[in-house]
């Protein structure tokens, strides 16, 4: 495309400009111009740049730049040497998803840099500009001046124009993502690892996040002063924690805009800056739940090692296929099947075979008994942290799995951060972080292998979300968070959780939050802190597109009116609305599902006691629905021995009517609606 001419806020074109001038600012708006961009550079020649929703201030001026480990940083001197803007509009088609239909319409607006020095080296900041939100990116091409480049640190900076409260996780701790949400000032944010969510003193929420993390260092934000927020990249073992040659551009910054929490989560921003389906056909993967060899692990009654206790035997997993094959589950999760489990593999993974199974673990037996019954195995590949260890076996692996009809295999990284074990091909070895440089290469490469078996992965201990299963829709799901397992143990997850991590750590995409615990024990029969009703909301308030049946079979057989939602439950979608919800507090979310008729809406509360009231304005206008409601019992409490106490009812609805549930502390409510014929 051919330059155009600088898009000014007096639509004038820009004359030639001597070095360290004060030059006018450049600008663009989204296609409705709610959301504006402009780019200035001062008498010092850095650049900044601001954004605007609705005529107010979101981001004041924001330093833009590097440091480099080895050259001169990148931050004054600057000039402009041109623009451009294009409109672009599609609609485009996910196989799976919390939404069929997705709209990708943003305006382009590309600002073209230089430096003024004896280096003269040339970057673009290219903004992708949307009616709710912004992504920007740095665009490096091919150059002299710069053909190696060794990131010391971003100088990329989110300086808020006005204080708020914040929702964020510390970043770089030992437990990688896995903590739980601090709730401060925006002005008191420490190290936070994104998203990081904010409602601004006039009410407007944003998000900031990235976009499309490929071959660069995960980002996390540190607070500089007051509201301002600096990038901070992920260490890399070599030193600089992002290394580059040619050309070369940085994922997306991005910031989600709305005026509410259910705006935010409403938002496709981060998918739509991610490059389409790179591979083709994925018909083959087919969401659905899953049962597991796994709760008992938790809890401390089997073990993932040989022995009395071990739980990846053929006895106990042809159980686990019975139990789902009576109610509809197409998939049974397997972990400590294979060679490698016993000692102390955390952080130590080197024994990890990925194709050997133990000798008590039969899988030619159970997969043919599966496979009469429906019913498919899920592979776990846990590496200890040892990562090259596991790269290694890739090929060897995923074949194993394919062999064996496996269609998800979960993996796993258990080890504290910065001790992921890299060795380089002349055999010395490194200490990696998670989500450095070289994990974010390691995991996609793992998912690209895998694509070429027909393999699906379930990552845990992951490389944050960052929309990348819109290119690569064999990654269904993620954890990177504390899920279930956390309430199992000393330590549990407050009842607010799940209404934190909708509008912070869903942003990020489809999480494996593995529920369903109607039990509602954990190790040594330790209380969790949630009613029976909430675990039935999870379905469908946590989402992805592969979704655990948690608890025992023994467990789900003394509450089969649960266990009916749970069966029928779906786990891909053709829309999605949230209908109400403040971050931390509360949500209720409406999804339609995928193919069908019929809709399912989840609620769930904090602490609490809270009610919840919504129209049903969503459906087809004309019919009838019955609505299948697991709702809280008047005295269900999560404190109380009566946090099990839960009422199943019906009744028929139409688009005209509006409900009202209550939502017991640490409570939710569940519902199917389906037309009546």
């Amino acid at each position: 495309m051919k330059p155009l001419p600088f898009a000014l806020g007096l639509g004038l074109a820009l004359a030639a400009v001597p070095a360290l001038a004060q030059q006018a600012p450049v600008s663009a708006a989204s296609p409705d111009g709610s959301v504006a961009v402009t780019l200035s550079i001062d008498g010092d020649g850095r650049a900044a740049y601001a954004v605007t929703r609705k005529g107010k201030p979101i981001l004041a001026p924001s330093r833009l730049g590097f440091l480099f480990t080895d050259v001169a940083k990148i931050d004054r001197k600057l000039t402009v040497t041109g623009t451009e803007l294009r409109d672009f509009d599609e609609t485009w088609t996910q196989p799976w998803g919390e939404w069929s239909k997705i709209r990708n319409r943003y305006r382009e607006f590309k600002v073209h840099l230089k430096e003024t020095t004896a280096l003269a080296r040339v970057f673009t900041v290219a903004f992708r500009i949307y009616d709710d939100g912004v992504g920007f990116r740095y665009e490096f091409p091919a150059q002299a001046g710069l053909a190696k480049a060794n990131v010391a640190e971003e100088l990329t900076e989110f300086s808020f124009a006005q204080d708020g409260t914040a929702w964020w996780k510390p970043a770089f701790l030992w437990n990688r993502e896995e903590y739980l949400y601090n709730k401060t000032p925006l002005s008191s944010v420490s190290n936070a690892a994104t998203p990081i969510t904010i409602k601004l003193a006039d009410g407007t929420h944003v998000a900031l996040h990235e976009a499309a993390l490929i071959d660069y260092s995960g980002m996390a934000v540190a607070r500089t002063e007051g509201t301002t927020l600096r990038a901070a990249l992920t260490p890399g073992a070599d030193g600089a924690k992002v290394q580059k040659t040619g050309a070369w551009t940085t994922p997306w910054r991005t910031l989600i805009l709305a005026d509410d929490a259910p705006g935010i989560y409403h938002s496709h921003l981060m998918l739509n800056l991610n490059e389409p389906n790179k591979l083709g056909d994925v018909s083959w993967f087919k969401p659905g739940k899953f049962a597991g060899v796994w709760w008992n692990m938790i809890k401390g009654e089997w073990s993932w090692a040989r022995g009395p206790k071990h739980g990846a035997t053929t006895e106990n997993v042809k159980r686990y296929i019975d139990f789902a094959a009576a109610n509809q589950i197409p998939n049974v999760l397997v972990e400590g099947w294979n060679v490698g489990w016993d000692g102390d593999w955390f952080g130590n993974g080197h024994d990890m075979d990925f194709a050997q199974p133990t000798e008590d673990f039969d899988v030619k037996a159970l997969v043919a008994y599966g496979k009469k019954k429906g019913v498919r195995l899920i592979g776990h590949h846990e590496t200890g942290g040892a990562a090259t260890h596991y790269e290694k076996q890739f090929d060897k692996a995923f074949q194993f799995a394919a062999d064996n009809g496996y269609m998800v295999v979960k993996t796993g990284y258990v080890t504290d951060a910065a001790q992921m074990e890299r060795e380089d091909a002349d055999g010395r070895k490194y200490r990696e972080w998670h989500e450095g440089q070289w994990m974010v290469n390691h995991q996609l490469r793992m998912v690209q292998t895998a694509a070429r078996y027909k393999i699906a992965l379930d990552s845990h201990e992951p490389v944050k979300g960052t929309g990348l299963h819109r290119t690569w829709p064999n990654w269904v799901a993620r954890e990177g968070m504390r899920g279930m397992e956390y309430n199992s143990w000393a330590g549990k997850n407050p009842p607010e959780h799940e209404a934190n991590i909708v509008f912070t750590r869903m942003l990020e995409g489809p999480m494996d939050f593995t529920p369903g615990v109607v039990s509602l024990e954990g190790e040594k029969g330790s209380a969790i802190l949630s009613t029976l009703a909430k675990q039935l909301a999870l379905y469908v308030v946590i989402y992805s597109p592969v979704q655990m049946a948690a608890d025992t079979p023994e467990n789900y057989a003394k509450y089969p009116g649960p266990l009916k939602f749970i069966r029928e439950v779906p786990t891909d979608w053709d829309e999605t609305r949230v209908l109400n919800g403040e971050i931390g507090d509360f949500v209720t979310i409406a999804r339609k599902q995928r193919g069908g008729e019929g809709w399912y809406i989840g609620a769930v509360g904090d602490e609490q006691e809270r009610g919840s009231s919504f129209k049903l304005d969503f459906l087809t206008p004309g019919k009838r629905y019955k609505a299948e409601i697991y709702r809280d019992g008047d005295d269900a409490d999560y404190r109380t021995a009566k946090r099990h106490s839960i009422v199943i009812e019906s009744k028929v609805v139409t688009s005209q009517d509006a409900m009202s549930l209550r939502i017991a502390p640490g409570g939710g409510f569940a519902i199917r609606l389906v037309p009546v014929k």
